[in-house]
């Protein structure tokens, strides 16, 4: 899996964060998401697809490899 951010796009609601912290977090200064581990260990799958399904701004694209 590989993850693709649209950072522009980002609201920095934070629920990707919330949702796989491994993969995902905020920055400090405008809460815009960050991309931690842009090809996550199968482990981490399920909770990067679900952060992809619950992120309000479709910023998180997921290339299934």
């Amino acid at each position: 899996m590989k993850v693709e951010f649209d950072e522009p796009k980002c609201v920095a609601a934070g629920q990707c964060a919330m949702v796989a912290p491994d993969v995902f977090d905020q920055r400090d200064d405008d809460g815009v998401a960050i991309v931690l581990d842009d090809e996550p260990g199968p482990d981490l799958h399920e909770a990067v697809r679900e952060a992809a399904a619950v992120c309000p701004a479709a910023a998180i694209r997921l290339v299934e490899r």
